[in-house]
Order: structure tokens, then C-alpha cells, then sequence
């Protein structure tokens, strides 16, 4: 003691008192001071000071209703040395607070309408508080304590926690090696012996574990592995409790005494629950900040932690809710989780939390459901939950409205989910939030979701109602706003009564077309212009009082515009050229000329090539344009070249156009005719081609002087090919096409059919059906080669005939009457 006596003179101790507040979530008042120690020389001089900012909890638990503020406000200052008396009336405002604030918050962020938007460490938690203050110069005694009883340890841990809880004391506690050695030991050893001394042993490292810099400690004594452990045992144990107390509720159902039974476990389970939440809270908060590093992350997912974590969003404890749900949210940017969630019924458990009246919550698991919505199957299983209604009623609230807008958008990108939205009232809401934004600028997921609802019919017809298109056409061109105009640019793609709402708006979209210098704007304004389809509009005009005509062979110049403004300007010209004046009149501007330029250097664009194909099939349903497109153009000939096509549209849209060419031009007609014969029988020709050179010797031909190559001569004019020279006598020959396969040994026709030539009145008209690429026949070995009327046809290489025009049975050469074997034998390979 005389020791003690005699070093107090040389320490010098100074308080000096600061701000007073409220906690967070007990009915006390924390006091912040400051303290100085000053260790002084013999002299009195000061050799070392230290500062320190120190906590002191009050408690007032007695606190209610009916308590007098003034008089509790009193004795707090009387007992407490550390509130100065002129503070009096600031703790009697923070005592009325205290008496007013709501229990059953957790904390100040819980209350309806107030959002955090944080996650909060955990506070201290209940049984492991002390009412002495821990002093960083007393950590060796501290350590002490870690090797007695678990009450000891309990103490010691607590004391430990409350130094780790101030960022300034970390480096010194770990300038200790002792200590966190100390600490893992204990925490591997007796966690299932105290839940209390594993909340405040993982606590500790939770401290830690919130600078980056501090991972490589905690990861040295494996403390992520042990918790991991920790906290599946915990959850496993959860379920014992409930199997245990479902078994007793039913028993309690048939006896009196059961009853109680089950009531003392159910009060003993509350307890149990709250410890076990406490635990499970500040260890996923551990989790969650070594998963900084993704390949920790990665570690922790091969140990389950999905699972364990969709587990947990059973509980009801909110705080516990915000920190599962925050770290499941950082999991689901990866492929592999959100696949694991989506298994384990990720959206049935949000369904619960959604709405909930906790902010933070809310918003933490809108934001969860913000990553798991770029999943096409997640997408649709949140609907058929029926979660559209309850988002859509969540955007009047500012603290979630964003997020919503952002899911609503994923959703509406689904041509099946479009139609869900008439349903519910977000076409309204939306309306409403675009024409009442502020300024010339509208939130880009507000407008995108209205762009992609416009493009559902029925919605259209939703958006329109009373003066909506007129609203939004007046904010369009006001604030030349493009995205908005692509919105009503999707309205106008719709048939029927919304369309024709436009004619009144022609004479502002054609100015927009021709004075406005924002392309963007432009090109929306062209696709409007493209849209408007109406039998009774008058296009004529149109072009004439705007001079558009001029505008767009100006544009349609190679290089003159960007693709984009390209592409609409051939679009309006297609749907322009619907009416039989404006054709005539784009066809003397020479307009054909420049799509045909276009046609050239864009050639690789599916999207142009297949509307400039649509222009020129209007053009032919004109008789004025009719024969420009023929006679003074090479646009029959790029159609032809295009007629095979790997683009199915494009190939159709040819095949229409070539149908009306050939019906009213017989040169043309030929050639449309002989190209598809040889796109028909493609490898039959290169079969009879190559046939033809390896047996140039002359033994299968004679000296008849063939050319080498069948492409050199129009196939249709050689019917030797087809017949031979020898088949038939003159009387057995036909005005048409009789297959050797159809007669028999005394050169009858079996089946009695007979094919009139491609002019008799038997053969039909063979521009009455409509020819698609895709009904063409590949070669296959055995097979005969076809006509492009799908007529059968025999030559060598095929199966071939004797002299009386019957099939020959042996393989699949030409044989003379010596048996020797000319051509090809065996089976051909089919491409």
C-alpha cells in the first residue's frame, strides 16, 4: 500500500466532461468524457500524457410512464460526477425522450418511414454489460481471467470487448500476442459452454475484423472455419428447440399440467432464442466483413454458407434480417450463388419480407431482389408470387421508389409479363411521375420502364386515355426529350384507335424530321412517321410541305448518316411508298438508284437489307414503279442474289417480291426460274459436274463434245440430261415428263399420272403458289434429283435406265451391256 502511495504522486488524473446522449436501445443515458493521466517527474514536471474518450452507461430502469422527470432528472446529476449541475435541463429532454421513445424499437432506424441505410454494429448485448470501466493498462489481468471458471471468462472477455470497441485500442491490444492467442483458445474450447463468452469472444474479433488490415490476424487463428461451425451448430440446435416444443404443444392440448410444461419451455425458448440471435447476428457480421476478400468468400461458400443463411431468414428478428439479407446480396452478383438461392426458394422467403414495416429491411431486400431479377426464370416466379402489386404500391414511397423502378424494368422486359402490368396500377403511376417531373429531364429508369410498357397493346391503349398522348407529346417536344419520344414512338407501332390519334401531331413530328439537329431525336421522330400505316393519310402532301423528299435522298447517300437514322429513313420510305403517287414520285427523285447504292454498302446489315427488300416489293405492286424497278433498274438481279439469304425475312420478303417480277416479266421469270432450279439441285449439279470430268476418256459420252462444265449452259435446255438420247422410241415420248420409275417392262405408264409441261393447262400456274427456300431438297444417295416444281428427274449419276427405259437394279452406276462399270459405284456423300 506505502507503494501504491507513493506512485500515486507522479500520476496526474484529469476528467474532463463531454456531450451527454440516449442509447440506442436500453432506458439509459450514455455520458462521454474525456480522460488525461499525466505521469510527472520528481519535480512535478509532466514526462508522458495520454488522452483517452471514455463511455459511462446509466441505467434508469425504473423510468415509466408515471415517473417525474424533474426529480429522477436531479438525482441522475447528483449521483453522477461526470454531468456538470448546469446540464440539468439536458438530461431532464433526454429522460422525457427516453419516457416517450417507443419500446418494442430495436432502434431509431426500425420506426416506419426512417432509413438508416447502413448496417449498424451490434450494440452490447444483454449480460455481458459491466459497470466497471476496462483500462487498457490492465489487459494482462484481463488475460488472467481467460484461464479461470466460465463466469471468470465471461468477465474477462466482456472487459476485452469493451477496449476492442474503441478503434484506438486495437493496435495495442495487438501488440499483446497473448491476447487474441488467448482468445481463439478459448472461443475453440468452451463456446457450447457459454453462449454468453462465444457472443463476446466473436465480438472481439468482429472488432477487428472491420479494418481490412486486421484479416490476416483473424485468418491466422481461423476464425472464419470456427465461426462458420459455430454458427451451423447454432442453427441445428434452433431446430431441436422447435421439434422439441411442436412435440410439447400437442401434448399440452391433452393435460393441464402439460400446458404449464409447455408455457415454462416456451418462456425458457424466448430467452434462449434472444442469446442465440445475439450470437448469430455479430458472427454473420463477422463473415461478412472476411468475405471482403472474394476468395474467402469463395472458401465460405464451399462450406455451405448459402444454405445456413437462407435458414436464418426464418427468424423474425430484424436487425438478425438486415445482416442475412446484406450478406446474401453480396453473394448473389455471382452465377453459382443466385443459382443455389433460386434451388433453395429464395423469392418465396422475400415474398415474406416484402413490404415489412422495418425501412431498412425493406430496402436491403429490394436491393437483394434487384440482383436475383436479372434471372429470366427468378422473374417469373416473383410474379406468379404476386409480387407486382406489391412493388407497384411501393412506389410512392421515395426511400424505395428507385430500386422498384429498377425491378419493375427487369419485369417489363418480358413480352409475357407486359400484359401482367394492366393489372395493377403502375401505368397511372407512371404517367403521373413522368409529367410531373421537374426540369427537362426525367429519371432514366423511370422513362425506360414507360418505353417498355408502351410496347404491350393494351398498355398503349392505357397510357392514351383521356390526354395522355397529348401530355406526353407536348413534354416530348418541349423539352425535345428523345426518350421520351421513343416511348411514343412504341405507342405508335399499335393498330387501331391509338394510332390514329397521331394525324394531329403529323405536322410537329415532320418539323422535328426536318429542322431539328439532335439525330437521336430525329431518328425517334422518323420511326413514328414509319409507324403511322393509315390507309386515309395523305403521304403526297406530307413529303411535298416539308420537302422531305429531297431530305432523304440526301441521307440515303452512302456515308451521309449514321446506320440508325439510315435504317428509319428506308422505313419511312417503305411505308410512304405504300400510296401509288408517293412510289411515283420517290421513283423519279431516283431513289431506287440510292437503295440500290445503300443495298451495296450495306450489305452485311440484316436490318437495312431487309427493309430496302420491303421498299422495292411495294414499288412492284405499282405499275408506275412497277417498270422502273424492272426495266431501268438492277434491283431484280440483287433480289435474285438475295433470294437465299440465311435470314429467313429477308428470304421471304424476296421470295414475295420475285413471285409479282416473274409474273409480269418472262426474261425475268426465266432467270428467277433457273436459279431456283439450281439452288434446288445444288449438289446434283456439282455431282454431274465433276462426273463429267473425271470421264472425259469418252466412253460414257461418246465424242458428242460436252462442256466441262454444266454452269456454262442453261440447264433447262439440255433434255438430254434429263432423257438420254436412246430412252424412248418416237412413239413412247410424251409433251411432258414421264419418269423411268413410272413405267414398266413394256414401256406402259403404271400409275397412269402424267405431268403436262410448265405451259399446258394440266400443270396449273406455277406463279400461284408461293416458293420458299426452305421446302428445297438436298441430295441424298439414292435419291433422284428434282425439278424446281419438285418433279423428279433422271441422269447419269442417278438411277439409271436401260435402253427400254427401264431402271437398271445394279448399284448406282451407268452400265453397258458388258457389265463394265462407268461412273460412280457405292454411296455418295451426303453434305
Amino acid at each position: 500500500m506505502a507503494m501504491q502511495a507513493e506512485d500515486a504522486r507522479y500520476l496526474k488524473r484529469k476528467v474532463k466532461g463531454g456531450s451527454i446522449d440516449v442509447h440506442p436501445t436500453e432506458k439509459a443515458l450514455v455520458v462521454n468524457y474525456e480522460l488525461e493521466a499525466t505521469i510527472l517527474g520528481e519535480l512535478g514536471d509532466p514526462m508522458l500524457g495520454e488522452r483517452k474518450e471514455c463511455q459511462k452507461i446509466i441505467r434508469v430502469r425504473s423510468l415509466n410512464s408515471a415517473t417525474d422527470i424533474a426529480v429522477l432528472a436531479r438525482e441522475v446529476v447528483d449521483k453522477c460526477k461526470l454531468i456538470h449541475p448546469s446540464k440539468l435541463p439536458e438530461v431532464e429532454q433526454l429522460l422525457y425522450y427516453l419516457q416517450n421513445r417507443k419500446e418494442t424499437a430495436p432502434s431509431a432506424g426500425s420506426k416506419k418511414g426512417v432509413m438508416t441505410g447502413r448496417l449498424k454494429d451490434p450494440p452490447p448485448y444483454e449480460g455481458t454489460e459491466l459497470d466497471e470501466q476496462a483500462n487498457i493498462n490492465d489487459v494482462e489481468d484481463y488475460i488472467e481471467l481467460l484461464y479461470e471458471d466460465i463466469p471468470e471468462k465471461v468477465r474477462g472477455t466482456a472487459l476485452l470487448l469493451q477496449l476492442a470497441r474503441n478503434p484506438d485500442n486495437l493496435e495495442e491490444i495487438l501488440q499483446n500476442e497473448t491476447v487474441l492467442g488467448a482468445l481463439a483458445r478459448v472461443l475453440r474450447e468452451d463456446w457450447k459452454r457459454s453462449v454468453e463468452l462465444a457472443t463476446n469472444i466473436v465480438y472481439v474479433f468482429f472488432c477487428f475484423s472491420s479494418f481490412s488490415q486486421f484479416h490476416s490476424v483473424i485468418a491466422h487463428f481461423k476464425i472464419g472455419a470456427l465461426v462458420m461451425f459455430i454458427v451451423e451448430h447454432e442453427i441445428k440446435r434452433h431446430d431441436l428447440w422447435v421439434d422439441e416444443l411442436q412435440k410439447k404443444r400437442k401434448a399440452a392440448e391433452e393435460s393441464p399440467q402439460a400446458k404449464k410444461d409447455y408455457e415454462k419451455n416456451m418462456k425458457k425458448y424466448h430467452g434462449l432464442l434472444k442469446k442465440q440471435e445475439q450470437l448469430l447476428r455479430v458472427s454473420y457480421y463477422l463473415l461478412l466483413n472476411l468475405a471482403e476478400d472474394t476468395k474467402v468468400e469463395m472458401k465460405m461458400r464451399n462450406k455451405n454458407i448459402v444454405p445456413l443463411l437462407l435458414k436464418t431468414l426464418d427468424r423474425d428478428n430484424y436487425e438478425l434480417l438486415i445482416l442475412v439479407v446484406s450478406f446474401l446480396k453480396k453473394l448473389s452478383i455471382f452465377s453459382e450463388n443466385k443459382a443455389e438461392m433460386a434451388q433453395r426458394q429464395i423469392i418465396e422467403k422475400l415474398a415474406k419480407l416484402i413490404p415489412c414495416d422495418h425501412e431498412d429491411l425493406l430496402n436491403i431486400s429490394l436491393r437483394l431482389l434487384l440482383n436475383l431479377s436479372f434471372d429470366t426464370d427468378l422473374r417469373g416466379k416473383m410474379i406468379k408470387l404476386g409480387l407486382m402489386p406489391k412493388l407497384v404500391g411501393l412506389l410512392a414511397n421515395d426511400n424505395h421508389r428507385l430500386i422498384v423502378l429498377c425491378i419493375l424494368y427487369h419485369i417489363s422486359m418480358d413480352d409475357k409479363a407486359k400484359s401482367m402490368f394492366t393489372y395493377t396500377d403502375c401505368i397511372p403511376m407512371v404517367m403521373k411521375m413522368i409529367l410531373e417531373s421537374q426540369g427537362e429531364s426525367i429519371e432514366l429508369e423511370l422513362v425506360s420502364l414507360g418505353i417498355n410498357l408502351a410496347c404491350n397493346k393494351r398498355n398503349a391503349q392505357l397510357i392514351c386515355e383521356g390526354n395522355g398522348l397529348r401530355l406526353l407529346m407536348r413534354r416530348a417536344l418541349r423539352f425535345k426529350d428523345a426518350l421520351l419520344l421513343k416511348m411514343v414512338r412504341n405507342i405508335s407501332q399499335h393498330d387501331g384507335p391509338t394510332k390514329t390519334q397521331f394525324i394531329e401531331y403529323i405536322s410537329d413530328i415532320a418539323s422535328v424530321v426536318k429542322n431539328s439537329d439532335d439525330e437521336e431525336l430525329v431518328v425517334e421522330a422518323l420511326g413514328i412517321l414509319a409507324n403511322l400505316t393509315i390507309p386515309d393519310l395523305d403521304y403526297e402532301l406530307i413529303l411535298k410541305e416539308y420537302k422531305l423528299v429531297p431530305w432523304i435522298t440526301q441521307k440515303l447517300e452512302p456515308g451521309a448518316a449514321e446506320d440508325d437514322l439510315v435504317l428509319e429513313v428506308v422505313m419511312l420510305v417503305g411505308t410512304v411508298a405504300m400510296d401509288d403517287s408517293c412510289a411515283a414520285m420517290l421513283a423519279k427523285s431516283g431513289i431506287i438508284h440510292s437503295l440500290i447504292e445503300l443495298l451495296n454498302a450495306k450489305q452485311e446489315d440484316d436490318e437495312i437489307v431487309c427493309q430496302i427488300v420491303y421498299v422495292f416489293y411495294q414499288m412492284v405492286f405499282h405499275e408506275a414503279t412497277r417498270e422502273v424497278i424492272i426495266k431501268q433498274t438492277q434491283a431484280p438481279a440483287y433480289l435474285i442474289d438475295l433470294m437465299h439469304d440465311k435470314n429467313p425475312e429477308i428470304r421471304k420478303v424476296c421470295d414475295n417480291t420475285l413471285d409479282i417480277i416473274s409474273e409480269f416479266d418472262e426474261e425475268w421469270a426465266k432467270k428467277i426460274k433457273l436459279e431456283k432450279f439450281r439452288w434446288h439441285n445444288s449438289q446434283w449439279l456439282e455431282m454431274v459436274e465433276s462426273q463429267q470430268m473425271d470421264e472425259s476418256d469418252g466412253l460414257m459420252y461418246g465424242d458428242e463434245g460436252y462442256s466441262p462444265y454444266i454452269q456454262e449452259s442453261d440447264i433447262l435446255d439440255r433434255p438430254d440430261l434429263f432423257y438420254g438420247q436412246q430412252g424412248y422410241d418416237d412413239g413412247e415420248m410424251y409433251d411432258g415428263v414421264v419418269t423411268p420409275d413410272y413405267v414398266d417392262d413394256y414401256g406402259n405408264v403404271q400409275n397412269g399420272d402424267y405431268m403436262g409441261s410448265p405451259g399446258s393447262a394440266m400443270y396449273g400456274n406455277r406463279y400461284s403458289q408461293e416458293f420458299r427456300p426452305d421446302s428445297r431438297v438436298a441430295y441424298v444417295p439414292g435419291s433422284q434429283a428434282i425439278d424446281e416444281y419438285g418433279q423428279p428427274l433422271e441422269v447419269y449419276g442417278g438411277p439409271a435406265v436401260d435402253e427400254y427405259g427401264r431402271p437398271v437394279q445394279e448399284g448406282y452406276g451407268y452400265q453397258t451391256h458388258g457389265s463394265q462399270d462407268y461412273g460412280y459405284r457405292g454411296s455418295y456423300e451426303y453434305r
